[in-house]
């Protein structure tokens, strides 16, 4: 497979993601972190900082607009419960295990 053959496969791929986890609203931030150590918080940074690697003026704020598809404050009213007590256990734990 060439470069811009496996380039255009990642992109498709990552699109996927995203619908995928735009699908799944109910999925939590937090839960993918407990679960997954990532979330789409973490993918907006990764996605800000390889905008920067290429010269590219998208902060992290417009990564995150990019990655949830509006603007992080509108998803976070509209989707984002109060965490639990039981998952902020389960990520202090995760926090705890990293250090």
């Amino acid at each position: 497979m060439n470069n811009q053959d496996k380039q255009e496969l990642e992109s498709i791929v990552f699109k996927k993601l995203l619908s995928h986890l735009d699908s799944h609203k109910e999925v939590q931030n937090i839960d993918l972190m407990i679960l997954a150590k990532f979330c789409r918080n973490c993918l907006s940074k990764w996605y800000s900082e390889a905008a920067q690697e290429k010269d590219l003026d998208i902060d992290l704020d417009a990564a995150k607009q990019i990655i949830y598809g509006m603007p992080y404050s509108e998803w976070k009213e509209k989707y984002q419960p109060k965490a639990t007590e039981e998952q902020l256990r389960l990520y202090s734990a995760l926090q705890s295990s990293d250090d």
